[in-house]
């Protein structure tokens, strides 16, 4: 069937490039419309419960968090509920299964949710938070007064009437988040010994300050034919309004009694649970446009910009949006690494093509063959819905130097026939000759090419994180393998046909008159010249000269420095075979020192500055401090801008209480940085570029980091670094925030944070740990008012009475909202400051009684400053305090067994309490599972299609030597670059075993070919014939051999040598197959001749004694 491809396709060149022209502008349109991100959402599927109710952690958890998480657990495809409650706030976080649809997610959350929902307290407010997750965080602003005439609760009224609405109308963009700032608030600030005098008390004023707020209708009159709406116009519209409200009238004298005369009305600031800072130049409001989940990034980001843009001309004098994070940035900067890189590749692969065919018109097929196969990817990329990230075009990336192996085994085979064919007298067609060499390898280039495909596919059995996160790179690998198989057998036997001329273009010399001849001689000389060399160069590029394999440039080359090392390895093919054991020894010890982490580093270029302090922490404080950090981080020449935020924004996605600092610092590109003294910074200056992906000429990120954590240093606030996006991804998949943490799972919160504490002192010595800091989970404070229930009995108050009294008369309430044209602001009614600022003060709030009499509230409770939980955690039902490790210097995997260790040494855990490891270990160890099962199934799928090929178990065997071979090289340049082991790395492996089985074929191919061409000659008796058999295979055929692991091998440097963007993880990737290539190439070399001879003299030939037959199955590849 395949050779029947190829004659159709060779046939029909016509309808060959027409279909391809057609594909390349449907990739570009695809191309042009395919989404874009830097790298895929790793985010689970997840549903935000929020609910808000103005009470302490443990009320909120009792009557709101807890029974909601239990109603969920037995939801269909959840993996998990976890539950945080606050002061005001309560979280539940429910995250089903991977690949579930969200929207049916959502559904079913919201059909178990009305179950409960009638269950909860009537003034807590429940909803489902956006279709977007914290991840979808993908741009932030502040906003700018550079007049200096607006406060800060006019910016905020900007930013929550203005730009907010905007912006959310954007399409993508789930929901704006507000963060800083005032919201504006009128306040009542009542006087008690007024209501005493006048014999009232609070709940009068609550009242009538909520009717007092109010419009209504009377449906419609009609006069003189003409329809008129009727209304009761009653909205409050400044504080004059409300100070006017009438309470009561004076039963005595009849005169009303006014709001105003029981207190002051003033304007203020309401409660605020976030704050945040720019630049450390004080208080700012700003603002997050969330993106929902699946949408394309870049699009969102852009449409956002756009409209900002637009909206510029509507903001006051001086008021400006300043960006404090574009994620656009860091996808732009993505993709172009690997644009980049791409470019490279192609440029030193098809160089590579060049100088190995020395011959154009047959180097032309695989030249063009790379970016059509590239292009052509990006149209099943488009169709099944993946973006074009990092991992994507990785997956092309690493594909480069494989694509053309079809392309260059076909146009050798050719090349090879039409030498012959010429060298012979040029018997027959040589079209013919030309097409019979192509079907005669077009089967077999197939075949392996899906090898290499195929050999991949037990990737796709990745799940969770790491499955979303290399799932692309598999598929846009897989796509252009697969495609580049289907192009050797269609359009590169077009091509090569379309290519081919075996006769020079002759020059035929000018004929002129002799008058014409002498008057123009010099000009004629000089366009002579022009055509002959025009002659010769359409000679050189269209039709070439044919080099028998001895004749060719680079084969001689290669004879002459690999024919005496063969002759040497078959001479001493025992200590050629020990030292090819032994060098794969070596790589056990040296494995063994490797460390492990789930993921490398994917450099953001920006940080996330997250400390956290003690609960507790006031506004005023947390402004403070967040401003200091702010100023010296600002102070780093390596940053552009700093946005700090203490608290939570407006939005359910972020649980972030007030101890908890995120300051997002966004680093100036790498070019602007200031430069530091290396060991090269003596050397010339054009030589110092070629060292600047080992060493750059600034201070690395890591080194940044560091510096930065030493300035900042404060005492009882310990520091967390980490980056936007990989926070965001690990507090969602695993609630940590940190490469590590310990979850501790029991039943007493004070149990919980003790074991916490201690786990904290165990680890802050261990070598590795930057920062450890353990949840106070029952460090938080309380003014409790006890009521004494005889003493309610006594006075005839209930208990629902006496609570009103606190809540309204100390904590205060926003009981209405005025309606000032678009926007909204809460009216809050309590006691003025001065009689509720200390505990005497509290004591003599006052309590009405069914009798009139107003008696103050000691009477009837007592206040207590006592400790409770500042912040509860819920695991599935369970409570939960959380140890968070900051680490550096360090591999993960290595780091934890040692940490774990001491804990069990130094740590009593209690019985009914547990400890689970948490963080990127949780996800190292399932995905170390997960690979227990993907590498043996990678090496079974290879081992099953070789043996297909070969039917030889033994030739199988051979074969697969390249594997150990491989992992010399890839495991000792891990090794020597300081990589740890990640998933990356593994990914990088599996790709590396199909090269493997590929080279691996193409090096036992032409030892059987000469063996079986030997013994079909009849000369194959002797130990020598056989040698010289050996010697022709490995030596005769090592251009064409060279060439193919030359190309794979070279295409993958540019990416070793890749700085920007997503750097970090394709280096990773890049490593072991670059090293696995270079050792295994090298010993199929050397070792593979040795075992085919012991194999074929010992055990085939028995020493000479039995003469071999031609084979029935001889190796079908290339």
């Amino acid at each position: 069937m395949i050779e029947r491809i190829i004659e159709w396709s060779v046939h029909n060149k016509l309808l060959v490039f027409i279909f391809t022209a057609v594909s390349i502008i449907a990739a570009t349109l695809c191309l042009k419309t395919i989404p874009l991100d830097a790298i895929p959402d790793l985010s689970d599927t997840q549903v935000i419960i929020y609910s808000k109710w103005d009470r302490s952690p443990d009320i909120i958890e009792d009557q709101v968090t807890y029974p909601i998480v239990t109603a969920l657990l037995g939801a269909p495809k959840v993996k998990a509920v976890r539950g945080l409650s606050d002061f005001g706030y309560s979280y539940v976080y429910v995250i089903f299964e991977d690949g579930t649809d969200l929207y049916w997610a959502r559904s079913r959350v919201v059909e178990y949710l009305s179950k409960i929902l009638p269950k909860l307290p009537p003034e807590v407010r429940t909803e489902i938070g956006p279709d977007a997750t914290s991840v979808g965080w993908v741009y932030q602003y502040t906003l700018i007064d550079e007049s200096n005439q607006l406060n800060l609760a006019e910016l905020r009224s900007i930013q929550d009437w203005q730009l907010k609405f905007h912006l959310q109308a954007v399409p993508g963009v789930a929901e704006v988040a507000t963060i800083g700032g005032f919201v504006k608030q009128y306040q009542v600030n009542v006087d008690p010994s007024k209501l005493f005098h006048y014999g009232m008390n609070i709940t009068q004023v609550v009242n009538a300050v909520r009717s007092g707020n109010t419009d209504t209708g009377g449906r419609v009159v009609e006069f003189s034919g003409t329809e008129y709406m009727v209304r009761g116009r009653g909205y409050i519209k400044n504080k004059e309004d409300i100070e006017n409200i009438v309470v009561m009238t004076d039963p005595q004298t009849g005169v009303p009694i006014l709001v105003k005369h029981l207190g002051r009305v003033e304007l203020g600031p309401d409660m605020r649970r976030g704050v945040a800072e720019f630049n450390g130049m004080g208080d700012a409001v700003g603002g997050v446009a969330i993106m929902r989940q699946g949408e394309n990034a870049l699009n969102v980001i852009n449409r956002v910009k756009a409209r900002l843009e637009e909206l510029k001309p509507s903001l006051p004098p001086g008021v400006k949006v300043v960006p404090v994070y574009d994620r656009s940035g860091l996808i732009e900067g993505a993709i172009e690494t690997l644009k980049h890189e791409l470019k490279i590749e192609v440029i030193i692969v098809s160089l590579v093509i060049l100088l190995f065919l020395w011959h154009i018109p047959s180097a032309t097929v695989p030249i063009i063959t790379i970016p059509i196969s590239v292009f052509l990817a990006f149209i099943p990329l488009y169709f099944t819905g993946l973006t074009t990230n990092i991992m994507s075009l990785a997956g092309i990336a690493i594909s480069i130097g494989v694509l053309v192996d079809g392309a260059i085994v076909e146009v050798e085979n050719a090349y090879k026939k039409l030498e012959e064919w010429n060298a012979t007298g040029r018997k027959g067609d040589f079209h013919l000759i030309r097409l019979n060499a192509l079907k005669e390898v077009g089967p077999s280039v197939f075949f392996s090419i899906l090898v290499i495909a195929v050999s991949f596919l037990p990737v796709f059995t990745l799940v969770d994180q790491e499955g979303r996160l290399f799932k692309p790179l598999a598929v846009s690998k897989t796509l252009t393998m697969m495609l580049a198989s289907v192009l050797a057998i269609t359009l590169d036997p077009a091509l090569r046909m379309m290519f081919t001329r075996m006769d020079y273009f002759n020059y035929h010399p000018l004929k002129t008159t002799r008058f014409v001849g002498t008057m123009l001689q010099p000009f004629i000389n000089f366009y002579e010249r022009v055509r002959k060399g025009g002659v010769w160069i359409g000679n050189q590029v269209l039709v070439g000269k044919y080099y028998p394999e001895e004749s060719h440039p680079i084969s001689k080359i290669l004879f002459r420095i690999y024919e005496p090392a063969v002759r040497f390895v078959i001479k001493h093919s025992g200590k050629t075979l020990i030292v090819a054991i032994l060098l794969m020894l070596s790589t056990i010890p040296v494995y063994l020192k490797l460390g492990s982490e789930f993921m490398p580093p994917l450099n953001e270029g920006a940080f996330l500055y997250m400390p956290t302090a003690f609960p507790g922490m006031s506004v005023t404080e947390a402004k403070r401090i967040l401003q200091i950090q702010d100023k010296l981080i600002k102070e780093f020449e390596e940053v552009d801008t700093v946005f700090g935020k203490a608290g939570r924004a407006e939005t359910p996605t972020d649980p972030a209480p007030f101890s908890m600092v995120e300051t997002t610092v966004v680093l100036k590109p790498s070019s602007q940085w200031p430069p530091v003294k290396r060991w090269y910074s003596s050397w010339p200056n054009f030589i110092q570029p070629l060292f600047h992906w080992m060493t750059p000429p600034h201070r690395t990120f890591e080194e940044l980091q560091n510096d930065m954590n030493n300035k900042l240093r404060f005492a009882g606030i310990p520091n967390i670094w980490t980056m936007p996006i990989k926070n965001r991804i690990d507090m969602l998949s695993t609630g940590i925030r940190t490469p590590i943490g310990i979850k501790v799972l029991g039943k007493d919160l004070k149990v919980i944070q003790n074991v916490g504490e201690q786990i904290e002192v165990a680890l802050r010595p261990l070598e590795g740990t930057r920062n450890v800091y353990a949840e106070r989970a029952a460090g938080g404070y309380y003014l409790d008012f006890v009521l004494n229930r005889d003493e309610l009995a006594r006075y005839g108050i209930s208990v629902a009475d006496a609570q009103m009294i606190v809540n309204t008369a100390v904590g205060g309430e926003n009981i209405s909202y005025t309606v000032e044209g678009r926007e909204r602001y809460p009216i809050n009614v309590r006691y003025a400051r001065e009689f509720r600022d200390d505990i005497n003060a509290m004591k003599r709030v006052l309590v009405p009684t069914p009798t009139g009499v107003q008696i103050p509230i000691t009477q009837i409770a007592d206040i207590r400053m006592v400790e409770g939980p500042a912040m509860i955690r819920n695991e599935n039902g369970l409570l939960a305090g959380f140890v968070y490790v900051d680490m550096a210097g360090r591999d993960v995997g290595g780091y934890v067994d040692e940490a774990k260790k001491i804990v069990e040494q130094k740590v009593k855990v209690p019985t009914g309490y547990s400890l689970v490891w948490s963080g990127q270990y949780e996800n190292m160890i399932r995905v170390k599972e997960r690979l227990k099962i993907v590498i043996p199934l990678t090496i079974f799928i290879i081992v099953l299609l070789l043996y297909m090929n070969t039917k030889s178990g033994m030739k199988t065997a051979i074969v697969m030597l390249a594997v150990p071979f491989s992992l010399i090289g890839s495991v000792w340049l891990l090794y020597l670059l300081g990589y740890n082991i990640s998933i990356a790395v593994w990914v990088g492996m599996i790709a590396l075993m199909g090269l493997d089985a590929e080279t691996g074929v193409f090096m036992l191919l032409y030892l059987d070919i000469a063996y079986e061409n030997q013994v079909r000659a009849g000369r194959m008796r002797t130990k020598e014939e056989l040698d010289e058999a050996i010697l022709h295979g490995a030596v005769k055929r090592i251009r064409p051999k060279m060439m193919t692991v030359m190309t794979t091998f070279m295409g993958l440097l540019p990416i070793m040598w890749a700085t920007g963007a997503g750097g970090d993880v394709m280096r990773r990737i890049a490593a072991p197959m670059v090293g696995g290539l270079a050792t295994s190439f090298i010993l199929e070399l050397l070792v593979y001749p040795v075992i085919f001879h012991l194999w074929k003299w010992k055990f085939v030939m028995k020493k000479g004694t039995i003469i071999p037959t031609p084979s029935a199955h001889s190796l079908k590849a290339h």
